[in-house]
């Protein structure tokens, strides 16, 4: 897996490639490869960075804060 987990910071918002209706969430913490993120959709979630690569969301739709 790569390393582009690393970038995320807290306040970004992402997407989970496997989990679309899950969301656009919001990065909480990064902290050694765990992810985590609060899905409107599925709660708080932590992901394991070794597995999923989270895709950032750039232009977030209207109504969601800028990460």
């Amino acid at each position: 897996m790569s390393d582009l987990n690393a970038l995320l910071e807290p306040g970004m918002l992402v997407e989970h490639p496997d989990q679309p209706d899950w969301g656009t969430g919001q990065v909480q913490s990064n902290i050694t490869g765990k992810v985590t993120v609060n899905f409107p959709n599925a709660g708080k979630v932590v992901v394991d960075g070794r597995h999923v690569l989270l895709v950032p969301v750039l232009n977030p739709p209207p109504g969601l804060p800028e990460g």
